[in-house]
């Protein structure tokens, strides 16, 4: 899985202190990520609805209830395809994130309309490198440290778009 990945490359190595993780769009639908990070570590879902998997039901889905750089990792899986303007919702994320904060997208590439509730966008490759490049256009020091392609879990020729980032 991509989010273990995440968590072996550029996690594991700050598993005994007490990080603040945020994973947006949380809801478990397809299994979480939740257990992929240490108990010890503060872990707050937010989604627009009631749902298992959620601690935060968002108001506005552009707007997150949590202060600024305020969080130490935020992660987003199989949700951005879903947001109208994903834009937003990754400048949100940045917000949230503490200086040297880390940002763990993964999107959709290939996949079959899933409506839930709309199915609005599919990531490529370069995906990464605008996302960056929107954040640094609004004044948010970020840094695409990798991105790659890979097969979806069940390896059906469904394809992710997997990036980090570095605020």
């Amino acid at each position: 899985m991509n989010c273990e990945r995440f968590w072996d490359v550029y996690c594991k190595q700050n598993a005994d202190k007490p990080f603040k993780v945020v994973e947006i769009g949380s809801q478990n639908v397809n299994g979480t990520m939740r257990d992929i990070f240490p108990v010890k570590w503060s872990y707050t879902g937010l989604d627009y609805a009631e749902a298992e998997g959620v601690d935060i039901v968002l108001e506005d889905e552009y707007k997150f209830p949590l202060k600024s750089k305020s969080v130490d990792v935020v992660i987003s899986s199989s949700c951005f395809e879903h947001s109208e303007m994903f834009w937003l919702t990754f400048l949100e994320g940045m917000r949230i994130l503490k200086p040297h904060g880390l940002f763990y997208l993964n999107a959709p590439t290939k996949t079959l309309y899933h409506p839930y509730p709309q199915d609005c966008w599919r990531f490529w490759a370069d995906a990464g490198r605008a996302l960056a490049k929107w954040a640094q256009r609004n004044k948010m020091n970020t840094v695409l440290l990798e991105s790659y392609m890979s097969d979806a879990v069940g390896g059906d020729g469904q394809n992710d778009f997997v990036a980090v980032f570095l605020k």
